[in-house]
């Protein structure tokens, strides 16, 4: 720490003369990066950022402490130190090849790293920070940017990636400025790397924008001019309020042409963009997973893996699994099961998209007399619910809990065999694979028991040993059916309470009528004079004892299933070229409803048909991959392999402005930076393939993790967003020094230090 000094300024001299003066004063070297900081009253120390502003509009006073603070060799700043999780002295000893170096996550924040490392490695951007030049360009001023305090945290962050003395930096100060600015990356909650992209390009746009007052710009439709008069007016205003590092290296110009599908009136216009989001083309075939239970008892459940349409019917999934099963799609009711219950009973013309890939999809085979008309059914198809009874205390110590276990079932029923005792063998038949029937001894047991105490006997809606807590004698049984996924009211002429009611041998469960949740629920049917009627559709619940269940029930066969044949086929999707997916990009589409456009002619909205071309291409083209496909009903992302090359991407093909065949590398790009995303919609991973400027040497980020990879692992399924340079700006960039000489600008051989002065 230098002795301070004092010298003397006047109150219309620049900050920047203090600044120049300091320097002067402690003989600081012109590659040393400087900034200062004010003692204020209170004792604690200020940034003087903007040093275009006077003495007097900086508000320094006679005797005011000023310290100048000078950058350290490894990109840090002294003051910055104490914040830092590494010790000076380790980053100091360390010599690496510059920009190998890797982001700690600090809880995930991946997204953002990726981001960071995809953007640090842009030659020219990087150059550009490293240079220095970004300070001339500061635009404190500005309403639209961030102050400069996300340039200044971005250029941070790049002299030390690249200073080539660290390992991997800490991005707190980043993270802690981009919440600030940006509230919906305040915490830690995972994020689109795409997303945090677009936010910082902008951001840097904005606080380096040479543009200090933004004239008003009237958008001027093509009018039938020429589209060179018009894209070239365009790019003129646009340039006129928006002129940064960032328009220089990113910005591009795209033709948007629209035409009114009633009167015929052709709108066009060009507008700029920074990044091209292009679509992936999407299948329009959906493959599903599902169970079939057959009739047949003895009979397991199949896993079945389908081929659907996406935009289909639940009959379209009934049809696709009869070809699997040779049952007819008539004798077929599908369901999502979910927790040992129907979440939901499936009506044939519902839409497949209400069904998520998550879900467990039940195909029941029922009764084909279940599928005749409503009001000539022979059968009626009930749910069916396993539960078992287990000890819950309450005051009385007496109450016994129900607990729903195994998959439910959808059974069909006679309908002149609509009695308990029916269903109760209707029942046992069908869980006869794994439900053992009683032996003769067992029975005989049962008659004694049954002669000893005839209350007992298990009847409809009364379980023979209940408490005072239990529902009572309800007197309930099937009274509606569910046939081929549709509901209809059946006769009650022969109600519940007049089916025949006989002792029986030894019993091994009990019924009751329940609601869909498995509980029962005196509201899901109605006492009158003309007995017990429904006022909805019926559950039936198989209640076991603990001892029975134990003794009777197999757990292990109840569980089992078997794989068909349509499970081991690998469905293999085939890859996209990107250039089929920048196609897509520039393919006729409609507008949607919720986006109409108001056409000048008809003086309404409509749904008119709208085409992007492509005019003008950046230096910097950057790629985004819609991989995340949001629709009202379904949510998912796709994993289609996008082949894309690493070298010679030729966008001549697309660019509709009169090219210029001397010079064929202006529309050829070769790939420096992917971003991957690995995982699905509600977790995941970002990382980053990106090449060193300096070494050519293509690098693996993983949040503080580096590693060197070879170009033919570059492309992958996670590829998310691309980054390409085009060849002549490469070219231009060659003749530049090599790796070390930027970063050893950054500071001296002294050691750093802070010089104090006097403003008097």
């Amino acid at each position: 720490m230098d002795t301070p000094c004092t010298a003397q300024f006047s109150h219309t001299d620049s900050v920047d003369l203090v600044l120049r003066t300091a320097r002067e004063q402690f003989l600081v070297s012109p590659q040393e990066e400087t900034r200062l900081w004010v003692k204020n009253a209170e004792g604690s120390f200020e940034r003087l950022c903007n040093t275009r502003v006077t003495v007097l509009d900086a508000a320094l006073k006679t005797g005011q402490l000023v310290v100048m603070e000078t950058r350290n060799k490894d990109g840090t700043w002294p003051s910055a130190q104490p914040h830092t999780t590494k010790s000076a002295s380790e980053d100091e000893n360390f010599q690496g090849q510059p920009g190998i170096c890797g982001l700690t996550n600090l809880g995930n924040t991946c997204f953002m790293n990726s981001a960071l490392q995809c953007l640090s490695n842009v030659p020219q951007l990087t150059e550009y920070f490293l240079k220095n030049r970004y300070l001339e360009e500061l635009n404190f001023c500005n309403p639209l940017g961030m102050k400069g305090e996300i340039a200044e945290a971005y250029a941070d962050l790049v002299k030390q990636a690249w200073s080539g003395h660290h390992r991997s930096i800490v991005p707190h100060v980043f993270k802690t400025k981009v919440g600030h600015f940006a509230s919906q990356f305040l915490g830690y909650q995972q994020h689109d790397s795409q997303e945090l992209l677009s936010f910082l390009l902008d951001g840097l746009h904005e606080d380096l924008n040479r543009v200090k007052k933004k004239e008003y710009v009237e958008l001027c439709d093509a009018a039938g001019r020429p589209d060179q008069e018009v894209a070239q007016e365009a790019w003129q205003n646009h340039k006129r309020r928006n002129d940064s590092v960032i328009v220089d290296t990113f910005h591009g110009l795209f033709k948007s042409t629209l035409v009114c599908p009633d009167c015929g009136n052709v709108s066009v216009t060009f507008d700029p963009f920074c990044y091209l989001s292009v679509p992936l083309p999407v299948s329009h075939k959906r493959v599903m997973e599902v169970f079939f239970v057959s009739m047949d008892p003895r009979r397991k459940p199949e896993q079945h893996r389908l081929v659907v349409p996406k935009k289909g019917k639940i009959s379209d999934l009934c049809v696709a699994l009869a070809k699997h099963t040779g049952v007819s799609p008539e004798r077929m009711m599908v369901a999502d099961v979910f927790s040992h219950r129907f979440y939901k009973i499936y009506q044939l013309e519902e839409s497949l998209s209400s069904i998520l890939d998550r879900d467990d999809i039940f195909i029941y085979e029922v009764s084909g007399r279940s599928a005749i008309g409503e009001n000539s059914r022979e059968d009626v198809v009930l749910p069916i619910y396993l539960r078992e009874r287990t000890p819950a205390r309450d005051y009385n110590n007496s109450y016994y809990g129900l607990m729903l276990f195994g998959h439910p079932l959808l059974v069909s029923v006679p309908r002149d065999r609509l009695s308990w005792d029916a269903l109760y063998h209707i029942l046992l038949y069908r869980l006869s694979r794994y439900v053992t029937r009683p032996s003769s001894d067992d029975e005989d047991d049962g008659d004694e028991k049954d002669l000893e105490d005839k209350d007992n006997i298990p009847k409809p809606g009364h379980v023979a040993g209940g408490s005072s807590q239990d529902p009572g004698p309800e007197q309930a049984g099937p009274s509606s059916g569910v046939a081929g996924g549709s509901r209809a009211p059946v006769d009650n002429s022969a109600g519940p309470s007049h089916w025949p009611q006989r002792a029986r041998r030894k019993h091994l469960f009990t019924l009751q009528t329940v609601n869909s949740n498995g509980t029962s629920d005196r509201s899901t049917f109605n006492e009158d004079t003309h007995g017990v009627s429904f006022s909805s559709q019926p559950y039936i619940a198989i209640d076991w004892e603990p001892e029975m269940k134990k003794r009777y029930y197999d757990e292990v066969e109840a569980e089992g299933y078997v794989k068909h044949d349509c499970v081991g086929y690998v469905l293999k999707k085939a890859p996209v070229r990107l250039q089929e997916c920048i196609e897509l990009f520039t393919t006729v589409e409609t507008l949607e409803k919720e986006n109409p456009w108001y056409c000048p002619s008809c003086k309404q909205h409509q749904l008119a048909t709208k085409k992007l071309d492509l005019w003008m291409l950046p230096e910097t083209l950057i790629i985004h991959l819609k991989r995340f496909s949001y629709t009202k009903f379904s949510r998912e992302k796709l994993d289609t392999l996008v082949e894309f090359p690493i070298r010679d991407l030729d966008f001549s093909e697309f660019v509709i402005k009169p090219q210029n065949e001397s010079a064929p590398e202006l529309y050829k790009y070769d790939l420096i930076a992917v971003s991957n995303h690995y995982g699905g919609l509600r977790d995941g991973h970002y990382t980053t393939f990106a090449c060193n400027k300096d070494s050519g040497q293509w690098h693996y980020f993983d949040d503080s993790s580096v590693s060197p990879v070879t170009e033919n692992q570059i492309e992958s399924k996670a590829a998310y967003v691309l980054f390409y340079q085009r060849q002549d700006v490469a070219r231009r960039l060659q003749p530049q020094p090599a790796s070390s000489d930027p970063p050893a600008s950054l500071g001296s051989s002294s050691p750093p230090n802070s010089e104090f002065m006097d403003v008097n």
